[in-house]
């Protein structure tokens, strides 16, 4: 199991977090999601997910991301 830590801009309010934890879960291999609002992120849980994938679905969403190092 792998963990992705993402930094995410652009989210103000609980939808945002549930629209961008939902894009996250529909991932393949992705395991389990944790999305906050402040400071703005989320973690990730997978099996081989590739990490471009993750970054796209929450660009689909509306908002920006990148990976936490």
């Amino acid at each position: 199991m792998q963990t992705t830590q993402l930094k995410i801009t652009g989210m103000s309010c609980q939808s945002c977090v549930a629209h961008t934890k939902k894009a996250l879960e529909s991932v393949e291999g992705v395991r389990s999601v944790a999305v906050n609002l402040e400071p703005g992120g989320a973690v990730v849980e997978h099996e081989g997910a590739e990490t471009g994938k993750l970054l796209s679905a929450v660009a689909e969403e509306g908002y920006e991301a990148r990976v936490e190092t």
